[in-house]
């Protein structure tokens, strides 16, 4: 789902939380595609699993779908940063990570920090510019 904004269009994914707190999941700004913060929730079914790892999971299925709605892939991704409440629940996600990211190489962040949910393990930040990737 799409709205438009002074040339701007703004990408919902249909989670409550967009409308709850006032953002868009992405937002493309000529070829830039900048994904909000992105957690582990279904956001189909507002569920969310208690493993790490599956959350990684979600996270990437959730941003590949804003990118893909963006009109842009993972191939695309110049930059990521990952938001984690806990460092050790960092590695035990990096085989996750290296399937999306390995072969593109964006410059990457991860910071330990507090997040919106008790709930939540993991988030993910991404920004793409559209046409820089090959498409994968």
């Amino acid at each position: 789902m799409t709205e438009q904004h002074a040339g701007r269009v703004a990408i919902l994914s249909g989670s409550t939380f967009e409308e709850q707190i006032g953002y868009a999941r992405a937002v493309v700004d000529g070829d830039w595609v900048h994904v909000s913060g992105t957690t582990g929730f279904d956001y189909a079914a507002m569920t969310i699993s208690e493993d790490v790892v599956e959350q990684a999971e979600q996270c990437l299925r959730n941003v590949g779908a804003a990118l893909e709605e963006a009109g842009c892939s993972f191939a695309d991704v110049v930059r990521v940063r990952y938001l984690l409440p806990e460092r050790e629940d960092f590695e035990p996600c990096w085989p996750v990570l290296r399937r999306y990211f390995g072969e593109v190489r964006p410059a990457a962040t991860m910071m330990v920090c507090g997040l919106a949910d008790p709930r939540m393990r993991f988030e993910i930040e991404v920004y793409a510019r559209r046409g820089s990737g090959a498409r994968v």
